[in-house]
């Protein structure tokens, strides 16, 4: 994934101790606010995660589409045929028939092994979203219609390897910027929105006419501008501000604004419109802040952080420290607001900041109102099973 962020010098990071002690246990006293870090490394977990299952156990297996989510796969064997255990499968995948169901299914059968994917406790459920690729109305210049900047990643923000200066942090990253001589944490998103971040002038890719469609950008990870000429342009994620992310939903509910089951993307879209003078003060109650990039207008889909194209209603976003980038994944849950069952083979070809846990995805539905409708209104209990290659120990390597 691009990264606009700059790797600052060891003899930088002596001058860490104060401004950065938030990244320790228990948090940073104020004034100086939390420097946030991402997660440990990916490694290995071992059983009973990953619990050795059975083509039997996963639902409506023998009467999957399985030529509809081909595609993905062959996406996801574009970024790991480089790895040793993977390059005799999609090589193997090479000489199946996009059209071939039988053969499709045989090929699983052959090559892969289900692992169910558990959660620490033990349990075998988990929460299953969906996002979606919208379209803005936007410029590539500032208007009274377009006011609001779609921000490339500024020059100034420092990618800070705490493992450099404390061992325990090693693999640990913060998102951080120079005052004077000290290294503080990067500007929040109330901050930014504030016009404080300076580095971010001439930043600005596009502009847009709505803000809490821009933030729903953010939340997505990647999205079309339409242009004044009917053109349109493709932006997809390129970094993030190292604050988390924390729910606006929530937020809402807790300010007794919101019942639980009205605080959707479509819920809080509706709130927002009739509370503008207001919105401002509930954004800024998610630190976090996404900053994109230009994508190439020919491709079939957005970005994920596999660096592959997303197919449409088969790509999953997951926790990486859960499940690797580029495995197939099968589903087990239902639909949108629904019992109706949704049962799928999907591939784990994304991440996303809130999608955090084991048995945990973000379900890709596509560009447009129709894929956004139901990507709002998905909030489902669901299962994972991983197919792991078979012979090979069920790793996050």
């Amino acid at each position: 994934m691009f990264t606009a962020a700059v790797r600052l010098p060891l003899f930088i990071l002596l001058a860490l101790s104060i401004a950065l002690s938030a990244c320790r246990t228990p948090p940073a006293p104020p004034p100086a606010p939390p420097v946030v870090v991402v997660p440990p490394p990916l490694v290995a977990k071992a059983s009973p995660d990953f619990l050795p299952s059975t083509w039997e156990a996963l639902p409506d297996w023998t009467t999957q589409d399985l030529p509809a989510s081909w595609p993905a796969l062959l996406q996801s064997c574009s970024a790991l045929k480089r790895k040793p255990v993977w390059l005799p499968i999609c090589f193997a995948a090479t000489s199946v028939s996009k059209d071939d169901l039988l053969g499709q299914r045989t090929f699983y059968e052959t090559w892969f092994t289900p692992y169910q994917v558990l959660n620490p406790d033990g349990s075998d459920t988990g929460l299953i979203t969906g996002y979606y690729e919208p379209l803005l109305k936007g410029s590539r210049t500032r208007s009274r219609q377009f006011p609001y900047p779609i921000y490339a990643a500024p020059d100034d923000m420092l990618e800070v390897d705490m493992g450099e200066l404390y061992p325990q942090f090693r693999g640990k990253i913060a998102r951080a910027r120079l005052q004077g001589k000290r290294v503080v944490p990067y500007f929040n998103r109330a901050e930014i929105d504030a016009g404080l971040d300076n580095a971010l002038h001439g930043r600005e890719l596009y502009w847009v006419g709505n803000e809490i469609d821009l933030f729903f950008l953010q939340i997505q990870g990647s999205g079309r501008i339409e242009l004044e000429d009917g053109t349109h342009a493709k932006v997809g994620y390129a970094e993030q501000n190292g604050h988390p992310y924390a729910s606006i939903g929530r937020k809402l509910i807790d300010m007794g604004e919101l019942k639980p089951e009205e605080a959707s993307m479509q819920g809080i879209k509706n709130w927002a419109e009739k509370n503008p003078q207001r919105l401002s003060i509930v954004l800024g109650h998610n630190p976090s802040y996404v900053f994109f990039r230009e994508l190439p207008s020919n491709l079939s889909g957005p970005l994920g952080a596999l660096g592959v194209p997303l197919t449409n209603e088969y790509s999953i976003a997951v926790d990486p420290r859960s499940i690797p980038l580029g495995v197939p994944v099968f589903l087990a849950s239902t639909q949108p607001n629904s019992n109706e069952a949704l049962n799928r083979l999907m591939f784990a070809q994304d991440t996303g900041g809130a999608i955090k846990g084991a048995v945990r995805a973000d379900f890709f539905w596509g560009f447009g109102d129709i894929a956004g409708s139901k990507a709002g209104r998905m909030r489902q209990s669901g299962r994972l099973w991983v197919l792991f290659p078979k012979g090979a120990e069920p790793t996050l390597n």
